[in-house]
């Protein structure tokens, strides 16, 4: 059972983990997807911008072989002729293969490498052109390579009538070499022009495809940046929260330890550890101690139950609270047991407070259902004035004091300074309860 908890856990926190970071991983790997697919294009385009400084230098090495053949007449010329021309006439095999309705990828494919294009490039010049073919501007380079498929045609024808023309020698009529010459030229020129056309057309689309891609980069960087600073404080304020929660849970369970449950007031543990500390660090100024016993708080829980018992030990804990100074403790001891701390207190005002207090208490009518209690106090003070007097001690002479005002009648304050008992403050015995 252990061990299955213990798996549950692992898998619960591993889940967790996989919670908080995939966000963060999907951003990442949309980063990089984009990223690779900025690098496919670029490369792509690149690849076209290369091959067309092949196909164009083919091009013109085509005319310019054709035309040395034209007026030397030697063969291997002519086969030079006929390997540049190669090159272009692939290309345009390549482009028709992928213009069709089915597209045919192995024939591209062949004609690309006829075109002299690198193998490595092939597969990213397919793709592009299948799927970006619709964008202006590979639209218009697309325009301008296509324009020159008549111009390859009427060379290929040129070069078979010179061709014809050079079997039974060198061509003799100035006038037809002269018009021969001049349409290679023509045909050259007109080459070019479609070539730069293509290449710019290809710049300009490299650079826009350039910057697309660099926007599209930014963004993503950007959201991921913002949903890294929205994760760290969405963790930093569930921290601060649970450390929150966490220090009032500490603080909650630490009052609980040090108070009563039923009144609020302090517990006996409280007390003794701040008699303990004002003790320790007393100076010069008297520390004066009150302790506070009901009297006849037995017959109130017998007669109405605990429950108006509780009712009145906090109507008496509230009456202790009253016209406290900041460093007074109130404290309830146990049962119907209170005490009083109260640091740099003279003993005849600590027996002046006591005496407030019985009075108070006397005024105090409890009633429960049909029946009135009248509630009265015995309360024993001590002042200790000399150093070195331990928590024993000091408790030992308010206890006793406060059992004298009870064995002396109930209903009075009874100081104990260390020697003969001296009775400050006796009242006149009062019922403890009356129908």
């Amino acid at each position: 059972m252990f061990r299955r908890n213990a798996t549950s856990a692992k898998e619960r926190s591993f889940l967790h983990v996989i919670k908080l970071v995939s966000p963060f991983v999907m951003v990442v790997v949309l980063q990089a997807m984009i990223a690779g697919f900025s690098l496919e294009v670029m490369s792509s385009v690149r690849a076209y911008v290369a091959g067309e400084a092949v196909w164009s230098r083919s091009q013109k090495n085509a005319v310019y072989f054709l035309t040395l053949y034209l007026h030397s007449g030697e063969a291997g010329q002519f086969a030079q002729y006929q390997s540049s021309i190669a090159v272009p006439i692939g290309d345009e095999y390549a482009r028709w293969a992928l213009e069709r309705e089915s597209v045919d990828v192995e024939t591209a494919r062949i004609g690309l490498l006829q075109g002299g294009n690198h193998p490595d490039d092939v597969p990213g010049m397919i793709w592009l052109f299948r799927y970006f073919s619709g964008i202006n501007f590979f639209q218009e380079a697309i325009r301008e390579w296509a324009a020159t498929d008549p111009m390859l045609l009427e060379l290929s024808i040129f070069s078979e009538v010179i061709r014809n023309d050079l079997k039974d020698g060198p061509v003799r009529n100035a006038d037809r070499l002269q018009f021969l010459s001049s349409r290679l030229s023509e045909l050259n020129k007109q080459f070019t022009g479609h070539a730069e056309r293509f290449s710019t057309a290809l710049g300009e689309g490299s650079r826009t495809i350039k910057t697309t891609l660099t926007g599209v980069n930014i963004v993503t960087a950007t959201v991921l940046i913002l949903l890294l600073i929205w994760h760290t404080r969405r963790l930093v304020l569930q921290r601060q929260a649970f450390e929150d929660a966490l220090h009032a849970e500490k603080e909650r369970l630490a009052h609980q330890a040090s108070h009563d449950w039923l009144t609020g007031l302090s517990n006996r543990r409280a007390f003794e550890a701040r008699l303990q500390s004002e003790l320790d660090g007393r100076s010069e100024a008297a520390l004066s101690l009150i302790l506070l016993d009901l009297d006849q708080f037995k017959s109130v829980n017998d007669s109405c139950g605990h429950l108006a018992g509780d009712r009145l030990l906090c109507q008496v804990a509230q009456l202790l609270q009253q016209d406290r100074q900041p460093r007074d403790l109130v404290a309830r001891l146990g049962g119907d047991e209170f005490a009083l701390i109260l640091p740099q207190c003279a003993p005849y005002d600590a027996v002046d407070i006591a005496e407030r207090l019985r009075r108070s208490l006397e005024l105090i009518d409890f009633a429960w259902e049909d029946r009135c209690f009248a509630v009265t106090g015995s309360i024993g003070v001590t002042c200790i004035t000399e150093r070195g007097t331990t928590l024993e001690e000091a408790m030992r002479r308010a206890d006793a004091a406060c059992y004298r005002a009870k064995d002396k009648g109930r209903n009075r304050v009874q100081f104990d300074n260390g020697k003969a008992d001296v009775v400050l403050v006796a009242a006149r015995p009062r019922e403890a309860a009356r129908a």
